[in-house]
């Protein structure tokens, strides 16, 4: 089993496939988007598919696909089918936005992904149309309901942001109350894109959980899993959950068992560094798998206590300004 400098065990890597994606949400980036990435820039499918491998040999059991959008890549069902065989993968999951992957769910229940996070903010068209740029409502509600009808697992991640979409937060909880739903809702975090100062949050997840409760008083408290970012709640006679993620407040880093590989290769031990190693180039220059695995121990060897520790630690301001496009959702 893979352990950082903590002691605690690292099993699940978060795969960035592309920086790209179909939306344009302003906590997000830009209404003109990022300069994206050209296609060298990228990790290939060959280079994706390696890196994952060796992971998976040293302990990794569980990767979640990630962007930018993972479906506005041509050769991701490819890449999905490859990493659902690695021997000794246990789960494969997904992100995605669902304004694309509709056509794509029966084949994601074929190679065995039983999960898929799908990020919605709203469920209110026109508030959609506003966060996102993008008039893509109806698509992704077609993708939610495919999903359920091919029993995938399907968690809603919602961020809750100041004078957007606080008056979600009750509608997305009724959604749990007819289907087996998850509902998250997120801190807003400072990786926006552009530049700007972030100036903190007004939503964080004591508050989220404070409007909630008022308006189900009989909400209980559920068991959270031992790497858990959620706290998770059942309220009685819903057939879904709700759940809140500090990812703002950084609460959980104490069993963090995450780390996120970008889509250049960059190797993130904390969402909130800066990178700590280049993959992508390590591959390009012959480096041989040992030298791989030894350069990746030696980085988890490495590795901040927790988010604060590593924003301190970053090299550049603007690291904590990029898009979650560009450092992998």
């Amino acid at each position: 089993m893979l352990t950082d400098n903590h002691g605690r065990p690292i099993n699940y890597l978060r795969l960035a496939v592309t920086d790209r994606c179909n939306l344009r949400c302003f906590y997000c980036m830009p209404e003109h988007g990022l300069d994206w990435l050209s296609r060298v820039e990228l990790l290939s499918y060959e280079e994706l598919l390696r890196i994952s491998s060796l992971m998976v040999g040293m302990g990794v059991n569980k990767i979640r696909i990630t962007g930018g959008e993972p479906f506005v890549r041509r050769d991701i069902m490819q890449l999905l089918s490859s990493l659902s065989a690695l021997p000794g993968l246990d789960e494969l999951t997904i992100t995605t936005n669902g304004v694309l992957t509709a056509p794509y769910v029966s084949e994601l229940k074929r190679l065995g992904i039983r999960s898929v996070n799908l990020s919605l903010d709203t469920l209110d068209a026109a508030r959609f149309f506003a966060i996102t740029r993008r008039d893509e409502f109806a698509a992704v509600m077609h993708t939610l309901e495919q999903l359920l009808k091919h029993d995938i697992d399907v968690k809603i991640n919602a961020v809750v942001m100041q004078g957007r979409n606080t008056q979600d937060i009750l509608p997305l909880v009724e959604l749990t109350r007819e289907l087996p739903v998850s509902v998250r809702f997120i801190e807003e975090m400072p990786f926006n894109g552009d530049g700007h100062q972030f100036s903190g949050i007004a939503w964080d997840h004591v508050r989220i959980m404070e409007e909630i409760r008022q308006h189900h008083p009989q909400i209980i408290k559920a068991v959270d899993g031992p790497y858990s970012t959620s706290y998770n709640y059942n309220i009685p006679g819903h057939k879904g959950n709700v759940g809140v993620i500090a990812a703002y407040s950084r609460t959980f880093c104490g069993t963090c068992n995450r780390i996120r590989v970008t889509p250049t290769g960059i190797l993130k031990t904390c969402l909130y560094d800066d990178g700590v190693l280049n993959l992508r180039d390590m591959l390009r220059t012959g480096n041989n798998d040992e030298e791989v695995k030894r350069a990746l121990l030696y980085a988890l060897k490495h590795r901040a206590a927790d988010g604060h520790e590593a924003e301190r630690l970053v090299k550049s301001t603007a690291s904590i300004h990029q898009s979650m496009a560009v450092i992998g959702g």
